[in-house]
């Protein structure tokens, strides 16, 4: 937990679930505290472990963290960018969880990955042979690197990073990618790099390669793993991704760009296409990121992204000002999910249907709604306004909350109560 300062107004803009500048700043101030926090613990950790690391693995963690200062003192803007991409969170919490042994420094080799995608992206100057632990370095939100013969040497500058190897391969990374491209360089030898590929608007990309992008225990019921990049449904995604953010801007332009601002990644699931409700989820571990099976209507999937945005947002805010105690362990029941919630899940849950409930009374009076639009808005706002309330009533009764929690669940009641009571109006 990082103490983040939050005034009236951010804080009661977030409970209501309102789109607000000033409050997607403040969190992502939050999340940026956070990751700097894990990669100081990081650090610590293998300063502590020194003599029991082995020495090629000591001797690259320095490496990859000297080459990430240099680009850090390059240009701090895009290194932050880097460090707060959602799979590097991902693999800094996997890699503070593993036991020290292989495990551990397996997951230490990653730290080559960040460093390298913040060195293209700063665009500084360096020369370094480094070895690789394994045939493939990833580059959090640009793409994969494959090299087969382990061992490469990095030339960069501030135009781009060649990198070459010891059987004759070589690719350069620009430091700057077009946006919608897919920058592939043809392998030479046998080194090859697959780059992933933009959504439009924004700074999301499609992202089918990170090998952090799911845990390994996979999503849901059906622990669905993430699709691979020749089943990920690139062309698909980006119709409907384009067809759901341009429903968003004309039911909410607000919560449009909010989306815009947070959303940095979409991972998609396996079996890309499906009918009815999609499979999705946002992890704690790495905000921003959004899993999901590929919905079959648009209009399914501008929900989903409200709705995971929401999580994004409570599990930064909780870096602010925690909301829920640890060790509640009742289960309530919710009318969205079969199953019962512990305390923090229901109101995880609530938050994301009381902005889906926002957004359906916008749409459903929005001029530039269509008729369609309009009709499943009503549907779906009068199924589910009270299962919210019932939700909140749970949550207000819970001794599980922390005195920020109460607050912010008597917010969210307030507004809960406002949208029902004047369904017709909009601020």
């Amino acid at each position: 937990m990082t103490a983040v300062p939050v005034s009236t107004e951010v804080f009661t803009e977030l409970a209501r679930t309102r789109p607000l500048p000033a409050a997607t700043t403040a969190l992502r101030a939050a999340l940026h505290t956070r990751r700097l926090l894990l990669l100081k613990s990081l650090l610590v950790r293998v300063e502590r472990r020194r003599t029991a690391l082995q020495s090629v693995v000591r001797r690259r963690f320095e490496a990859d963290w000297t080459l990430l200062e240099r680009a850090e003192h390059t240009d701090a803007a895009v290194v932050r960018d880097v460090v707060d991409y959602p799979m590097t969170g991902a693999w800094l919490a996997e890699a503070l969880a593993a036991p020290d042994g292989p495990l551990f420094e397996e997951h230490l080799a990653r730290l080559g990955g960040v460093a390298v995608a913040a060195a293209v992206r700063a665009g500084c100057r360096f020369d370094i042979t480094s070895t690789l632990p394994s045939d493939t370095l990833s580059l959090p939100g640009l793409g994969l690197l494959r090299c087969p013969a382990r061992r490469i040497r990095l030339s960069g500058d501030t135009r781009a990073v060649r990198i070459t190897d010891d059987a004759g391969g070589s690719v350069a990374l620009a430091r700057a990618m077009p946006e919608g491209a897919d920058p592939r360089n043809r392998p030479h030898g046998s080194l090859s790099w697959t780059g992933l590929r933009a959504l439009s608007g924004g700074g999301a990309v499609l992202d089918d390669l990170d090998p952090h992008r799911v845990p390994p225990g996979g999503i849901g019921p059906a622990a669905l793993p993430a699709a691979e990049r020749t089943h990920s449904g690139h062309p698909a995604w980006a119709a409907r991704w384009r067809t759901a953010q341009a429903l968003l801007a004309v039911a909410d332009p607000g919560r449009a760009a909010e989306t815009t601002a947070l959303v940095r990644a979409v991972v998609p699931l396996a079996s890309p296409v499906h009918i009815g409700v999609p499979t999705s989820a946002t992890l704690r571990t790495a905000p921003g990121a959004v899993l999901a099976q590929l919905p079959a209507d648009p209009r399914d999937l501008a929900e989903l992204l409200v709705h995971e945005t929401q999580h994004t947002k409570l599990a930064a805010f909780d870096e602010m000002a925690p909301l829920c105690r640890p060790g509640g362990g009742t289960l309530h029941p919710v009318a969205w999910r079969r199953d019962p919630r512990p305390v923090p899940g229901v109101l995880q849950g609530a938050y994301a249907h009381l902005a889906l409930l926002d957004l359906w009374r916008r749409a459903r009076v929005a001029p530039a709604s269509s008729p369609a639009w309009r009709r499943r808005a009503e549907e779906r706002f009068e199924a589910h306004w009270e299962g919210v309330g019932e939700a909140l009533s749970i949550l207000r009764e819970s001794d599980e909350l922390t005195s920020a929690g109460r607050e912010f669940v008597h917010n969210m009641a307030t507004y809960h109560r406002s949208l029902g009571g004047a369904a017709c109006q909009v601020g």
